[in-house]
């Protein structure tokens, strides 16, 4: 925070504070937490495994349980992923089926 900073109010809390804290609660309040079967929070870039097998509609194959999906994408939905797998174009997979490696 520098000297010169200007200050706004804050709805939520009533108060006066520096733009660049009410920016940085802001977006705070707007990150989607994504947890996986077991509850481990889910990051960009993770590791997953598959939980159970999943016929991906429209590939005409079966993922098994167990396949590792590398480098995972959020996608802003606290329940999808974004992944890339060999032979699937957009694959998007429900967290609820998925474990952090």
């Amino acid at each position: 925070m520098s000297a010169d900073e200007d200050y706004v109010y804050d709805e939520d809390s009533g108060e006066w504070m520096p733009a660049s804290e009410l920016a940085a609660k802001q977006a705070a309040a707007n990150r989607v937490e994504v947890r996986d079967a077991v509850g481990n929070v889910l990051s960009d870039g993770d590791q997953v495994t598959l939980i159970k097998d999943l016929d991906v509609k429209g590939a005409g194959q079966t993922l098994k349980q167990g396949t590792l999906i590398k480098s995972i994408r959020l996608t802003g939905d606290p329940q999808e992923i974004d992944c890339k797998y060999p032979g699937i174009k957009g694959l998007v997979l429900r967290a609820e089926f998925v474990k952090k490696r």
